[in-house]
């Protein structure tokens, strides 16, 4: 009963963190502008040649940091990551960043917790028995449940594990600058 319950509070936690938020916006931020403050930059409509739109296959080199400087991703040495701008594959403040970008163009965008990963949820930690778990886990390890999301161990007891199903990222800012290299169709 217990593993039928994870399974359900884990596939729960991937459909509440899938960052079906596309409609969502960004800010646009950079060195010269204060934090918070939204600048805007003349680029041709969406639909033009040239531009990201909604159904374009594009391609970006991207690097994520969080506010205090640390980077938690990057394409750069890596191949460019591809997606299609509104195509629900990405966190939507990444999404909606792309769009109306031109090829060449970069730009930095700050993206709120709840246009990333969401908040973080204390009703997504929860207890397995240990015999669930790989054997040698300890706090602070990663795991990959059975629907593929990646869980934190917070805590191995005797009979119990605790785990944090929150996406790592949950209740961060992100901070991503991202290169347009190319749009594909």
């Amino acid at each position: 009963m217990r593993r039928a319950a994870l399974l359900i509070v884990l596939t729960l936690a991937v459909a509440a963190c899938s960052g079906d938020d596309a409609d969502s916006a960004t800010t646009t931020t950079g060195p010269d502008v204060p934090d918070g403050e939204v600048t805007t930059t003349a680029a041709p409509e969406p639909g033009e040649p040239g531009v990201a739109s909604p159904g374009s296959r594009v391609s970006v080199d991207y690097t994520g940091t969080l506010g205090d400087g640390t980077e938690f991703d990057t394409s750069i040495g890596k191949e460019p990551l591809q997606f299609t701008v509104g195509g629900g594959e990405m966190i939507g403040g990444f999404d909606a960043a792309v769009e109306g970008m031109t090829v060449g163009e970069t730009k930095t965008v700050t993206i709120p917790a709840d246009q990333a990963y969401g908040a973080r949820d204390d009703g997504l930690i929860v207890e397995i028995p240990l015999d669930q778990v790989p054997e040698g886990v300890l706090p602070g390890d990663q795991l990959v449940s059975p629907v593929g999301q990646v869980v934190t161990v917070l805590e191995v007891g005797d009979e119990f594990v605790t785990l944090d199903t929150n996406h790592p990222l949950a209740g961060e800012e992100l901070i991503f600058e991202i290169t347009l290299l190319s749009i594909d169709g």
